[in-house]
Order: C-alpha cells, then sequence, then structure tokens
C-alpha cells in the first residue's frame, strides 16, 4: 500500500509534515516575490521587471540596476513576499540600500545580504525582539532612511510607512511610488511580473 492510501484509509488522514508546510509557504512566498528597476527616461519615470533570480541575490541586483543608463540613477525595488521588502538606488559608484525589516535577516537571504552590505551585523534574536517590545515597535528598518528624501519622500515618511502593519510589502512598495510619482509604470510593472 502506497503512503497516499495509508493516509486516506478509514477515512483518517495523516498530518502534514511541519516541513513540507513550511516548503510550502517558502513557495507561495516566491511566488508573490518581484524586483522592479524604476528610471526616468526623457523626462518620464519607466518600470520594468527585472529576473526573479535577483530577488535572492543582492550583488547581481546592484550590477543589474547599473546596467540600466539613467541621468538621475536607477531605483530598485524588491518585494519578498508578504515578509518584507528592499529598496536600492544605484546612482554611479554610490548605492544606497534600504531595509523594511532587520529582522528578516534571521531567515531571508537577501535580508542577511543587505546587512552585511550595510556592514551591520545580524542581531541576536531575544536582543532585538526585547528592544522592539521596549520600543513598542514592531519592525525595526535599517539603511538609508533618506534613500528618496530628494524625491519628496523624508526619513520619518519612509519609517512610517516601513512600519504600518496594516500594509503588506507590496502596498508600501505601491504607496512609495504613488508618493514619488511613478505609480502607473511601477504597476505595470509589477502586473508583468506577478503574471
Amino acid at each position: 500500500m502506497d503512503r497516499s492510501d495509508a493516509d486516506h484509509r478509514d477515512g483518517l488522514r495523516i498530518a502534514d509534515d511541519p516541513d513540507d508546510r513550511e516548503l510550502e509557504d517558502e513557495e507561495d512566498d516566491a511566488a508573490l516575490s518581484f524586483a522592479i528597476a524604476v528610471y526616468r527616461e526623457d523626462d518620464q519615470w519607466e518600470a520594468d521587471m527585472l529576473p526573479f533570480a535577483l530577488t535572492s541575490n543582492l550583488d547581481r541586483l546592484i550590477h543589474a540596476l547599473r546596467q540600466q543608463p539613467s541621468i538621475s540613477g536607477t531605483i530598485g525595488l524588491v518585494d519578498i513576499g508578504d515578509e518584507f521588502f528592499v529598496a536600492l538606488r544605484v546612482l554611479g559608484d554610490r548605492v544606497s540600500v534600504f531595509l523594511s525589516d532587520i529582522t528578516a535577516a534571521w531567515d531571508w537571504p537577501l535580508a542577511e545580504q543587505v546587512l552585511e552590505y550595510l556592514d551591520i551585523p545580524v542581531p541576536d534574536e531575544e536582543e532585538l525582539e526585547a528592544v522592539l517590545q521596549e520600543g513598542k515597535q514592531m519592525v525595526l528598518p535599517v539603511g538609508d532612511l533618506s534613500i528618496f528624501a530628494d524625491l519628496g519622500m523624508d526619513e520619518m515618511e519612509l519609517v512610517a510607512l516601513s512600519g504600518d502593519r496594516e500594509l503588506l510589502p507590496d502596498e508600501v512598495l505601491s504607496s512609495i511610488a504613488a508618493r514619488l510619482g511613478f505609480s502607473q509604470p511601477y504597476e505595470r510593472a509589477v502586473d508583468a511580473a506577478l503574471g
């Protein structure tokens, strides 16, 4: 008798393996993950989806953003499922990086790579949870908080949006795109990325 027969015999179903559920959750997050490059061309904002593989490799993501010619630099917006987002700006040799939630580095390679790039150690879980509870915060963003200041979004606004637990990361990115004036091309690129 194969396992599927055994699982369903006598109308009983054996509980799923927790590792299988975790793998399914990761696959669901992967299905909702995307990377978008935003840039100005002929005084208009444009946005293109980037290959899915870039959602897990910061160096390759930065390299891809550098390939996009733009006088004012290129913005990269990466959403990892319902977990966190990364924002980047590449202008010549200068790269600014913002991570919406430092705790993502405990579970996600891209978030860990961002901390390494910023030369910030991955925090100890107990210490960080104590800090978050003390400050009554749910998330702790790190990186260049003024990444979009010259485009009209100051540090306080970015931190407030990132910390809004009512919004999923993709909704925060949509709000950022709307605030910075490239909502339509951004949403088209997201639709293309998610199919």
